[in-house]
């Protein structure tokens, strides 16, 4: 009965360590990356900012606008620069997909899903470079199991001139 017991605890643990080593992984699988105007901007003109999230292939995220409430949304979030204007982000449109655990298709990502901001540095600005913090928030997916959300960073920058 302990040789059981103990067997059964055994299998138990390690199971639960496979399941948050690979929880783990596929949280930490994608990257956040991104750019600003090519790496340069002119004060007093609008510039184009784009954040890359890059999916590995056997995973999705939850879209902007997954079409249900229980789907946690994919976020981008930008950290203020002062005196700096930042516009509203711009999400792709996802796709639309049929997964068995749901009644409805999800609007989702896959791949690499660029997100986009316009930047307007100020004539008043003396800095030689902008740096601008951001944060997405996704929940990874596969086909059958879905993955606690988390929060991947970066730092976008370009020289002013």
């Amino acid at each position: 009965m302990i040789k059981f017991r103990m067997r059964k605890f055994v299998y138990t643990t390690i199971g639960a360590v496979m399941l948050l080593g690979g929880s783990f992984l596929a949280t930490n699988a994608q990257t956040v990356t991104g750019t600003i105007a090519k790496g340069e901007v002119t004060k007093g003109r609008k510039a184009k900012a784009t954040v890359v999230l890059d999916i590995p292939h056997d995973l999705h995220t939850n879209s902007n606008n997954p079409g249900s409430e229980y789907a946690i949304p994919t976020t981008v979030k930008i950290t203020p620069v002062s005196g700096v204007k930042i516009g509203a982000v711009v999400y792709p449109r996802g796709m639309n997909k049929k997964f068995e655990f749901a009644e409805k298709a999800l609007n989702i990502y896959e791949g690499k899903v660029e997100f986009t901001f316009d930047v307007t540095v100020p004539t008043s600005y003396r800095k030689p470079k902008i740096e601008i913090e951001v944060s997405v928030r996704y929940q990874a997916c596969t086909n059958e199991v879905c993955y606690p959300p988390t929060s991947k960073k970066a730092t976008l920058v370009a020289n002013v001139r």
